[in-house]
């Protein structure tokens, strides 16, 4: 299976194009997790330093802040949604009678 991110209109938005391929799907799937554990691991980093920048009066733009926040806020939402259906596919393949 070959993950390709699709440019989408807006600024840090990408859709997933999933294409079957021969071989490999477990390293690629492992792969695209891991970039997505780490992609709101730094939003969430970057949403929590500007709000220690806000507290201390150093942020220019509360605008910023918000938003940093939200995308953070969406990012974990959506890792956490993968991680349940996840869970949910195992326990399913773990009820199933041999």
């Amino acid at each position: 299976m070959q993950v390709n991110p699709i440019a989408a209109g807006g600024a840090g938005v990408t859709l997933v194009d999933i294409a079957p391929r021969a071989g490999g799907v477990a390293g690629d799937f492992g792969a695209w997790l891991s970039r997505q554990v780490g992609e709101a691991n730094d939003k969430l980093v970057n949403a929590d330093r500007m709000v220690q920048k806000l507290a201390l009066g150093e942020a220019d733009n509360l605008h910023q802040v918000m938003m940093a926040l939200d995308e953070a806020k969406f990012s974990f939402n959506l890792l956490m949604q993968v991680r349940n259906k996840l869970l949910d596919a195992y326990q399913d393949v773990m009820r199933m009678q041999v």
